[in-house]
């Protein structure tokens, strides 16, 4: 036997135990095994004890716990102490705020899909579902998008009273507070349906059941707050705004510089103790409308009437509208979309502390209290705005590509609207998949931290790139404003969901893996919380348990990375049917690829990571299409792995799965440490780069699937509005479809004949009749033929106005001659 056997049995054995995750006694004493067999079958004695010799090297200092935390962790654990990055308590609060779900399976880099197919399916409760057919339904019909953005420029009259009415303010607050008690899911749905028919209306739906006066209340309010706001805020009696974006504090919330000083002051007619504020700040929706403000401010007590801080620290309140003090801006306008936004200012405004949301208890820890809420609210309002768009933007485009015909033929057809149709399709089918995952990871009882980022920043980004191939589609149907167009006010609005609730740009560089790479990895937060603990006794023992599962955690992700990428990740056990499976095992590749990145990031980098804004936001991606990929097949099993649907998954997984080894690429090639760059580059691509965007097949598939009715075209469009009526041009195109398809035989017989035969008339009547006549067609197919004119009439005529009618009333106004003026 050769020399080299123990050697390589050792290799052997260790990566086998490190790809499984053995814990080091068995390693130990399988090797040693594999040892003796190599001696009984003649390997050098000399080779096998040098060998020998290496394994009690290794094993015999992390076996005996004396030694390990004498001479190995002691040291190690002084030395981490020394460089541990310290930790701003803004820093700390986010990461003890939010909760861990599926996204720390994935940053463990060997995934148990146990836990996800555990979740329960999404299920909408009766009060839900009735409310979505009911109430919801009628609030869409009674929308007119065209009269809400230009003629009104807000929501009309009798559209707020319906909301008001039918407590659509107070779908998340208690039953118990005279609310609808809904879950976070059918919060969800709700928006999700508003969304495809007016992004106002849902908007303004939205936010009163996001971060706001409500959500805080519910969590932190006191017993007087609760009874008296809540029913209030769920009747629309109150409506509710929060104010927390300044000039000068947009995503660095925590600098926000608007303050409140302790004293004695007046209110209702009594001497109390409260707070003076001084406050400015913008881009706040609803404030033109609202009567109750929320309020995040800096709260100081420099004469110390509450005990001995002077910085008491962020803290949040609650404002009646008519508080003496109390300035409401004029409205803002973002982007031609109506929702009532704008600035609220106030200089020396005293409230008492009541008015303190928790009261005096919840001073200065209004930072806690927003970033818990913030993880609901981001989960919601944003991504189901975003999915109720794609619903309706796949369905419709679908249907005017089909009836939309240029040169004879669908334009759907062509491989260029092919392509922008697949990205629909394969957008649409993510972003629905990733929105209804967020929901319902809340809806669970999850505080869903890195999830809610992930979901708001991908859905808000999919869904602009998804708006923009449907204008591509759509072409002068889609530029032309008026009633008919559907697509023209979304367009201008995408650019407002990348903006709010943290910007796009700042959520990927700095939000998502700067938490997931502490709040998710399995050994680092106990690193860090052992470093940091009181009893530096109880400290190293914890430290000293972390560090080794930690050390036994990078050897196994390094091996499997290896593993997988030799093997291209076509062997090993994985979940899911014949056609799913390959998925699964794609997932587990990346999955360990993701956390030996993250380990060697932080490792060699330490605090300098949260600097690297690239290369965090390129391992932020990565987290991103793990965490959507399974999102996509959790949703797929739901559903009943639907065959119909295999070509929108599988463009959706394809396209994920070539965005995360792009923004792997990129990760490895501009490492900073450039050796162990390429080192990693061995290790994660030893056979280089395989996965490839979707293929033109696929591609016209999917593209195929949205211009046929069909079930998964149905499923694609389920939960959006789009019932036809006069106020919905969408939903009337999308009902043509089927008619159009019934049709297109016997426009092509008709056309072949006309073709084919000398004919004198020119209009299209004329021609109808003539073929009747001449029995091209029967009657019946001519009704279908006049129908089928009818219908793509509809589908393609854009607006035209009057000069007089495109000019604002304001601006009428002021270039009107006195007399017009007095006469008006």
């Amino acid at each position: 036997m050769s020399i080299a056997a123990p050697f390589l049995v050792l290799l052997v054995l260790g990566g086998l135990a490190a790809y499984h995750r053995m814990r080091l006694a068995p390693w130990v004493a399988m090797s040693a095994a594999g040892l003796v067999v190599c001696w009984l079958f003649g390997a050098s004695p000399a080779a096998t004890i040098v060998a020998a010799v290496l394994l009690a090297i290794v094993a015999m200092p992390l076996l005996v716990p004396g030694i390990r935390l004498g001479f190995v962790t002691k040291p190690l654990f002084a030395a981490y102490r020394k460089v541990l990055p310290p930790l701003s308590e803004t820093e700390r609060v986010a990461l003890e705020a939010g909760t861990v779900g599926w996204e720390g399976e994935l940053f463990g880099g060997k995934p148990d899909w146990n836990v996800l197919f555990a979740q329960p399916k999404p299920t909408l409760r009766e009060d839900e579902q009735a409310f979505l057919d009911g109430p919801v339904e009628e609030l869409c019909r009674m929308v007119d998008d065209w009269e809400i953005t230009h003629v009104h420029a807000d929501l009309q009259p009798e559209l707020w009273d319906y909301i008001k009415t039918n407590r659509f303010f107070g779908m998340i607050v208690p039953k118990e507070y005279g609310g609808l008690g809904f879950t976070a899911l059918g919060n969800h749905k709700v928006i999700e349906k508003l969304a495809s028919i007016s992004s106002v209306v849902s908007s303004t739906v939205g936010v009163p059941n996001s971060l706001g006066p409500a959500e805080l209340l519910m969590h932190y309010g006191t017993t007087e707050q609760k009874d008296y706001y809540l029913p209030r805020l769920a009747d629309g009696r109150e409506v509710p705004c929060f104010g927390l974006t300044g000039p000068w504090a947009g995503s660095d919330a925590t600098s926000i510089p608007d303050y409140g000083i302790v004293c004695m002051g007046d209110w209702n007619g009594a001497r109390v103790v409260g707070v003076k504020l001084t406050f400015d700040k913008r881009y706040i929706t609803l404030a033109p409308v609202a009567t109750l403000i929320g309020l995040a401010f800096r709260m100081y007590d420099p004469d110390h009437l509450l005990g001995e801080k002077d910085d008491i620290g962020i803290t949040l309140a609650l404002l009646p509208r008519d508080t003496v003090g109390v300035e409401i801006g004029r409205r803002a306008m973002p982007l031609n979309s109506p929702f009532q936004n704008g600035p609220i200012r106030g200089k020396d405004v005293f409230i008492p502390l009541s008015q303190l949301i928790g009261g005096e208890a919840y001073a200065g820890k209004g930072w806690q209290m927003l970033v818990e809420c913030l993880s609901i609210g981001r989960s919601i309002t944003l991504p189901s705005t975003a999915s109720g768009g794609a619903r309706m933007g796949a369905r419709v485009p679908g249907a005017y590509a089909r009836i939309r015909k240029q040169f004879g033929l669908s334009v759907g057809r062509f491989e260029g609207v092919e392509e922008a149709l697949a990205r629909i399709g394969g957008n649409a089918y993510t972003i629905t998949a990733l929105a209804e995952a967020s929901a319902a990871a809340v809806a669970r009882g999850e505080l869903p931290a890195v999830p809610s980022t992930i979901s708001k920043y991908h859905c808000t980004e999919m869904g602009r790139e998804l708006v923009k191939d449907a204008m591509d589609i759509h072409g002068g149907k889609g530029i032309i404003l008026g009633p008919k167009n559907y697509l023209g006010r979304a367009w201008q609005a995408s650019p407002i969901g990348i903006t709010v609730e943290g910007a796009n740009i700042m959520t990927r560089s700095l939000m998502i893996f700067g938490q997931g790479a502490i709040l998710c990895h399995p050994w680092v937060l106990k690193e860090m919380k052992a470093a940091n603990n009181a009893d530096a006794a109880q400290g190293l023992r914890e430290f000293d348990a972390a560090l080794f599962g930690h050390i036994g955690f990078a050897i196994s992700n390094a091996v499997r990375s290896l593993w997988f990428g030799i093997t291209g990740a076509t062997l090993g056990k994985a979940p899911g049917d014949e056609y799913t499976k390959r998925y699964f095992r794609k997932l587990n590749r990346y999955s360990a690829v993701l956390a030996l990145l993250a380990d060697t990031s932080m490792l060699l980098l330490g605090g300098k990571l949260k600097f690297k804004e690239s290369l965090s936001g390129r391992l932020g991606d990565v987290l991103s299409q793990l965490y959507i990929a399974s999102a996509m097949l959790k949703r797929y099993q739901d559903q009943g792995s639907p065959a119909a649907d295999r070509p929108l998954l599988a463009w959706a997984f394809h396209n994920a799965m070539h965005k995360l080894e792009l923004s792997l690429s990129a990760a490895l090639r501009n490492f900073p440490v450039r050796p162990v760059g390429w080192l990693l580059w061995a290790l994660v691509f030893p056979l280089g780069r395989r996965a490839v965007a979707p293929s033109d097949r696929l591609s016209r598939k999917v593209a195929s699937i949205l211009m046929t009715p069909g079930e998964a075209r149905e499923r694609i469009g389920r939960g959006a509005f789009l019932t036809p009526g006069p106020n919905n041009p969408a939903g009337r195109v999308d009902s043509y479809l089927p008619a159009v398809v019934a049709a297109e035989p016997i426009e092509r017989k008709f056309q072949k004949a006309l073709k084919g035969h000398e004919v004198e008339a020119h209009d299209f009547a004329s021609q109808l009749a003539l073929a009747v006549s001449r029995g091209w067609i029967t009657a019946d197919e001519r009704r279908q033929l006049e129908q089928l004119r009818e219908m793509t009439i509809d589908t393609i005529s854009v607006d035209d106005f009057e000069a007089s009618a495109l000019r604002s009333s304001g601006y009428a106004a002021a270039v009107a001659s006195p007399g017009e003026r007095a006469a008006a």
